[in-house]
């Protein structure tokens, strides 16, 4: 069963769309600097908030609820335009699913391209990582996968709302992303479900097309340490190089392992393939497991297990590289 890690033998479609190597970065940091403001008491209390809600499956009443808290934080925190996708789509196994996407935008500039940070926020409708069958049938918290993403984007969009950025930012709450297929013998196309719609719906002309796009997902398990995941070396290795290198600058080499890690079918595979380089920090080799957290898709994926620490230092990295 393939889930969503799939082996490092990745088909040649991968290595023919602008591919590196998939080997470590050799530049250097030469010194170490310190990283803008973030408050990660402040990140936890915003994926406190998700995961109080219950599971935020597609179609119930907790999905509804936390969706409405999460377009009006980032109306709060000023944004210049929120836009909310509200699409249907059919699961692979026919369930008809009411998406919710949500964009917003801070300091746009006409003619600018904006940098693209992106996060699920939906939760995983089953447990199929369970061994207990009863126990499997039912969703998860997904305080990690999920809700540990927005968190640190939540506070990212705090932070920008009073320090401003660096350049037009935009951040993106995609739905649908964890529904899908058990075993999907290698169809991608059942997972990231609203990052299909919302990519479907051509929202990007020439001028405002992302630079780049930077996903967070599963960045919260105890003792989390992120490599290099291999589909963003492959499509987009100089962004990786750069935020793996800004990582050690501000002194986050221990977290941020300049390595090679697993391959993951993501959000970002469809931001690439829609042309628009994206990479994925998340936990990818982890070393009891070889893939991600050992909570994943259990439940033990709930708000007790985060790591206050892996959050914060998500969040000073991807502050540094987007905060004034």
């Amino acid at each position: 069963m393939m889930y969503r890690i799939v082996l490092l033998l990745m088909p040649l479609l991968f290595l023919a769309c602008g591919a590196g190597s998939g080997s470590k970065s050799t530049a250097p940091a030469t010194e170490t600097v310190a990283a803008p403001s973030f408050d990660a008491d402040s990140a936890m209390s915003y994926l406190k908030a998700q995961t109080d809600f219950g599971p935020r499956v597609p179609g119930t009443e907790a999905h509804a609820l936390c969706g409405s808290y999460l377009a009006s934080t980032l109306r709060r925190f000023g944004a210049d335009t929120v836009i909310e996708q509200r699409v249907g789509a059919v699961a692979w196994n026919g369930d008809r699913l009411p998406l919710h996407n949500i964009l917003a935008r801070f300091n746009s500039k006409p003619g600018v391209k904006p940098v693209l940070l992106v996060a699920h926020w939906d939760s995983r409708p089953w447990a199929d990582a369970e061994t207990d069958s009863e126990r499997a049938s039912k969703p998860i918290d997904g305080a990690n996968d999920g809700a540990s993403g927005v968190a640190v984007l939540l506070e990212i969009a705090r932070q920008a709302s009073i320090h401003g950025t660096k350049m037009p930012l935009e951040i993106l709450l995609v739905d649908g992303e964890d529904y899908g297929s058990h075993d999907d013998h290698g169809d991608e196309s059942s997972w990231c479900l609203g990052t299909q719609q919302w990519l479907a719906a051509s929202p990007y002309g020439g001028a405002d097309r992302p630079r780049y796009a930077i996903l967070l997902d599963m960045v919260g398990g105890r003792g989390a340490q992120f490599h290099r995941e291999y589909i963003s070396n492959a499509y987009a290795p100089g962004i990786v190089d750069m935020v793996w290198n800004a990582a050690a600058t501000i002194g986050l080499s221990d977290r941020f392992i300049n390595e090679p890690g697993g391959a993951v079918v993501d959000d970002h595979l469809f931001l690439n393939k829609a042309g628009i380089p994206a990479i994925d920090i998340i936990e990818s080799k982890n070393p009891s497991t070889g893939t991600f957290n050992p909570t994943w898709h259990t439940h033990d994926d709930n708000y007790s297990n985060i790591d206050p620490a892996a959050i914060a230092d998500t969040g000073r990295l991807v502050s540094y590289l987007t905060i004034q």
